[in-house]
């Protein structure tokens, strides 16, 4: 972290987008350098041995050094302030540059599953030079190294961008060791196994490249939260004694340091109105100060006082999880007539659940009417926006 200390003044205040900013700058002009330097290496080697592994490891190294101006350009867009146009800001554009990385991450792999082949097919001799050997041992090290403080740069600051292009270092040097090994191999043993080498790392790189693009296109189609962000957003607003449940949590990811979240705050229906909403407030600037995330809450009033309806909603409960274990009921009411009850309430249906809205919706009535005959229920289903902790 020695050059994030040396160039970049507030390195350890990652949640501005300013900061992010220079460390997507960074990121890519050290990555920038290194690599046209790793490509005019390797290109001089693969020209004065004849590899045309190690050429194709040398333009390998030149999209890489693309990849790098992709970031930087990635990172510039999302440090943009937010406009009328982009009321939530860029910062979606460090996901988008992350995407593009993975996507040549994929591109070299094909390409170099297609080498690999055709060396395998019509193999072809490669001469052996002390030089050539130091220039990829070299690379290798830079490449691991540059793994290492990409990894460690995006670990500081929570970017998909800076660990999909620290995968791309390391299945690099892993590329560049199967041409150093295949070039030794080949000089020592006399067997030519430079295209089973570069067959072997392609599908290396393949895999690593779809892992990590995964890791980019998931915020993008819109993931669902972190369990454990969720588990402690639900501790801190029920640590509030005016709250007695919560429920509805919606969570938007528009960049990182940039994430919007709204639920309903149930609250006794007889409490103090100025209290409660007081208490709301409150929530909504301790979220943002302790997680960094805008919050918007809506105040459900329920009814506490009630022993029957109390009893009621603890049944309706323990049925709702009889037919699906993480299922959950909130906005629970009772209302009575001559000749019927209705009970009425929402559920919230994790979206594994096989069963369809009508089928669940089905089985619970009859689960309450097998209370009393008398029951007759108006439920709301909705599929949860966050998985249970």
């Amino acid at each position: 972290m020695g050059l994030v200390r040396l160039f970049i003044k507030d390195w350890d205040n990652v949640g501005d987008p300013v900061v992010r900013e220079k460390y997507g700058i960074l990121a890519g002009a050290v990555g920038i350098l290194l690599n046209l330097l790793l490509s005019a290496g390797k290109l001089f080697a693969g020209l004065a041995t004849g590899s045309i592994s190690i050429t194709a490891d040398a333009f390998n190294n030149l999209s890489d050094a693309g990849s790098s101006v992709v970031t930087l350009v990635g990172f510039k867009l999302a440090g943009q302030k937010a406009d009328a146009g982009h009321p939530f800001g860029h910062g979606r554009a460090e996901y988008l540059a992350g995407l593009f990385v993975s996507l040549m991450i994929l591109l070299v792999g094909v390409e170099l599953g297609k080498s690999s082949i055709e060396k395998i097919l019509r193999p072809e001799a490669v001469d052996f030079s002390l030089v050539s050997v130091a220039i990829l041992g070299a690379a290798i090290l830079v490449k691991l190294w540059m793994g290492r403080f990409n990894r460690a740069l995006g670990r500081q600051i929570g970017s998909a961008a800076m660990e999909a292009t620290a995968v791309d270092s390391l299945t690099d040097a892993a590329a560049t060791a199967a041409v150093l090994a295949g070039t030794l191999v080949n000089r020592f043993a006399h067997v030519n196994i430079d295209g089973w080498m570069g067959l072997a790392v392609a599908v290396f790189i393949l895999r690593s490249g779809w892992g990590a693009a995964k890791d980019t296109i998931n915020p993008l189609l819109g993931e669902s939260p972190d369990p454990e962000l969720v588990k402690q957003l639900r501790e801190l607003v029920l640590s509030h004694p005016q709250v007695v449940g919560m429920h509805d949590l919606i969570i938007h990811d528009y960049g990182p340091g940039r994430r919007l979240c709204s639920f309903h705050a149930e609250v006794p229906q007889d409490a103090d109105i100025l209290d409660a909403h007081d208490a709301i407030d409150h929530i909504e600037r301790e979220i943002q100060e302790t997680f960094g995330i805008e919050t918007t809450v809506h105040m459900d009033p329920i009814a506490t006082d009630d022993e029957k309806v109390n009893q009621l909603r603890l049944q309706v409960s323990a049925l709702a999880q009889a037919v699906e274990p993480e299922m959950t009921i909130h906005d629970f009411r009772v209302v009575r007539g001559p000749t019927h009850t209705n009970v009425i309430f929402d559920a919230v249906v994790p979206h594994r659940c096989r069963l369809t809205d009508e089928e669940v919706r089905q089985r619970l009535s009859r689960a309450v009417s097998a209370l009393d005959p008398a029951y007759q229920t108006v439920i709301q289903l909705d599929r949860a926006y966050t998985e249970a902790p």
